[in-house]
């Protein structure tokens, strides 16, 4: 499958309507957990979403839902810090992960929270994808790369999800295409399409949220 960037090309009709009745069921918070002994049992299907500080990943898992509540947004960086488990129509796990980077925490508390993040990734069996979200602004820094590094030799599949990409020009987001499509040589688990959305615009969320729903549990 080629690499691309979907900022809003109606993709199959059937998956989009799928994932829209799928996102627009009930989701509900279940789990918080803050060390890996008080995680919920493996289950569904889980899609996890970590981004550095401030990337918009609560905004982003809000509008996938059609919920502007469910998960926490804030303008203070690291108001997340822990994992969050979201049940969606008994079908699938959302999980809102603790974002890296810049955060108002303790050194220790970052790091803490850093252990967790990456040892779940590495660990959990039901970890269907992880949506990793980069700022469309700002492109892929050095800590995402690292992350990708660490999930490509874990063999745990991310997709690439671009936020805020309204604040770009088109000419931008290709730009990020050519160079992500470079990238994808070193890292074998990354997922060959890179969805570009904004969640203030809903930009790329009906996409989104097809291609997520493709790995759903069935009824």
């Amino acid at each position: 499958m080629a690499q691309q960037i979907d900022d809003g090309v109606i993709a199959d009709p059937e998956k989009i309507e799928f994932g829209r009745k799928l996102f627009a069921g009930n989701c509900q918070f279940f789990a918080g957990s803050t060390n890996l002994d008080n995680l919920p049992p493996p289950g569904l299907p889980e899609i996890a979403f970590a981004g550095r500080s401030n990337v918009g990943k609560s905004s982003l898992i809000n509008a996938l839902t059609g919920q502007t509540t469910l998960a926490r947004t804030s303008r203070t960086p690291g108001r997340t810090q822990q994992l969050n488990f979201f049940n969606l129509g008994d079908r699938m796990t959302l999980v809102d992960m603790p974002g890296f980077g810049y955060a108002r925490a303790s050194k220790a508390r970052i790091r803490d929270w850093t252990a967790l993040m990456h040892d779940y990734l590495k660990g959990r069996v039901t970890l269907y994808r992880l949506c990793l979200l980069i700022d469309a602004r700002h492109g892929v820094k050095e800590s995402d790369e690292t992350l990708m590094n660490e999930l490509d030799q874990a063999a745990v599949v991310y997709q690439i999800v671009l936020t805020k990409a309204d604040k770009v020009s088109k000419t931008a987001l290709t730009e990020f295409s050519k160079t992500f499509d470079a990238m994808r040589k070193k890292h074998p688990a990354g997922h060959p399409d890179v969805i570009a959305t904004s969640a203030r615009k809903n930009m790329g969320i009906q996409e989104l949220r097809a291609s997520l729903a493709a790995l759903a549990a069935p009824k």
